[in-house]
């Protein structure tokens, strides 16, 4: 257990309808992640007075090193569980008052959701279930549900906003549309406090290394090529992800129970592009590219009209493309053991080491 944190109960006594100005408790699912992890590092630094309690079953891309620089605060607390085991999920709350929920944890690859859905379905829409039913049996106050802009499918032109009727095109993207609905659906019958979020692509320090922009990076310092499905011409929205961390804030804080956000970052561009600005920073030549097989019902184009949180939340992205994506390259080049020891799989001993073998 991380100092500071043995006695797992901490009293707020502050009034409730004060509680985003005072001391929180705040659960944060899949917190290992890459998004979680650095959502819960800027709620630490922007929220002095908050405690966060990491609840992640460390699959495959769930990384505790993403987390090593906030190991020893006080503030945070690690438990290790699944979201979908209902005895685990019960426990903690009963043991922990957590005054909000914010659930990241989920299965999110495309391509392994393709080669088998059932993970997807059991941790997307089974745990989704399980931490709604935990919200409504422990008065949880606040439940912030992270979802896609994958729900929605492709368009040609335009954007979708968040009343676009849902149109999932892969097994991840149908099972975080059916947890979104699910939401929803607790919301109406029994008035459970969520709020879901759907965000276009993000990008950033500690990505698992098989998305596009950290495994063409740590390609391209391996000397390898970087694999690009089919014409390389599929649009996507990319984000920053501070940005991105930020909105969830913004919603976790200010966001209406039965509402959904869209959260975007402005800065559509061609997979193609993506990878030919990364070469150009890396200083190589576009040779490195290698067109591959394109994947099964591979959506074309994903756009969001986040016109609603900017106007009711007040929130914008901070950073712009070319600046943001300059930081990303420059972070994994100067951490390559970190995404070096995902590589060969020692990322795995972490937890072990860290906790188990206390």
């Amino acid at each position: 257990m991380i100092p500071g944190l043995a006695n797992p109960s901490i009293g707020f006594p502050f009034p409730i309808n004060d509680w985003i100005l005072i001391a929180m408790k705040i659960l944060v699912t899949g917190g290992a992640g890459f998004i979680g992890s650095n959502f819960i590092r800027l709620l630490l630094q922007e929220k002095p007075q908050w405690v966060v309690v990491n609840f992640d079953k460390l699959t495959y891309c769930g990384n505790l090193e993403n987390l090593k620089d906030i190991q020893g605060e006080k503030r945070y607390r690690f438990v290790h569980g699944d979201i979908a085991n209902k005895q685990a999920v019960d426990t903690l709350l009963a043991e922990d008052h957590f005054d909000a929920i914010i659930n990241f944890a989920a299965e999110s690859h495309v391509d392994r959701s393709i080669l088998d859905p059932s993970p997807f379905m059991r941790t997307n829409i089974e745990g989704t279930m399980v931490l709604l039913e935990g919200a409504n049996k422990y008065q949880i106050k606040k439940f912030v549900q992270v979802s896609t802009d994958e729900v929605y499918g492709s368009i040609s032109r335009g954007s979708f906003s968040e009343l676009s009727n849902l149109s999932s095109g892969s097994p991840y993207s149908a099972s975080k549309a059916a947890a979104d609905l699910l939401c929803l659906a607790y919301w109406n019958t029994y008035k459970t406090p969520v709020s879901i979020t759907r965000c276009t692509n993000n990008y950033g320090p500690y990505q698992f290394p098989e998305k596009l922009i950290p495994l063409a990076i740590s390609n391209v310092l391996e000397g390898k090529a970087i694999p690009v499905y089919g014409d390389g011409l599929n649009v996507r929205d990319w984000i920053y992800v501070e940005d991105h961390c930020r909105g969830l804030l913004a919603v976790l804080e200010k966001g209406k129970p039965g509402e959904v956000y869209n959260i975007a970052g402005s800065s559509e561009k061609t997979n193609l592009d993506i990878v030919q600005t990364l070469l150009k920073q890396l200083g190589k030549k576009q040779d490195m590219i290698e067109f591959v097989k394109d994947r099964p019902g591979h959506d074309r184009r994903y756009s969001l009209d986040d016109r609603k949180i900017r106007k009711e939340l007040s929130w914008k992205p901070l950073y712009n493309f070319d600046e943001a994506i300059k930081l990303t390259v420059n972070w994994y080049s100067e951490n390559e053991s970190w995404w070096q020891r995902i590589r060969t799989g020692e990322y795995l001993k972490y937890y072990e080491k860290m906790y188990l073998s206390r």
